[in-house]
């Protein structure tokens, strides 16, 4: 007889799917939308990113679990547990650009008939 799959697994399956209709979905936002998105998503705390890192640490915690009982090699929850320092490292070097992706998402479309000058997004030096 075979097992039934998990409500985890089949969450987590439900979850990746999810994720990616968001991705696909994402590309057709206008820039206002894209942008509350976005600061969803990268919150550290409550938005996607925060909870895999949530969820990446606690994997970290049973990987060590298990390693220490000789069940999985040790090297698994040493690249668990960097990843989940990387990904926690990652949350708080987005942390500042979050305010300003909220208030971009919550402002008020412009009125004005001058379009925003661009930003230079590589600054060359002079030799």
């Amino acid at each position: 007889m075979a097992h039934p799959t998990p409500y985890s697994v089949r969450l987590a399956d439900e979850i990746a799917r999810q994720l990616g209709q968001l991705t696909n979905d994402f590309s057709h936002l206008p820039a206002d939308q894209a942008m509350q998105v976005l600061a969803r998503v990268l919150d550290p705390e409550e938005g996607i990113l925060g909870r895999f890192t949530s969820l990446v640490s606690t994997g970290s915690v049973h990987a060590k679990d298990h390693a220490e009982r000789g069940l999985l090699p040790a090297e698994v929850w040493l690249a668990l547990g960097r990843a989940a320092n990387e990904l926690d490292s990652l949350g708080f070097d987005l942390e500042p650009t979050l305010s300003t992706l909220q208030r971009f998402s919550t402002r008020p479309a412009a009125t004005t008939a001058k379009p925003p000058a661009p930003a230079p997004l590589v600054v060359r030096r002079r030799r």
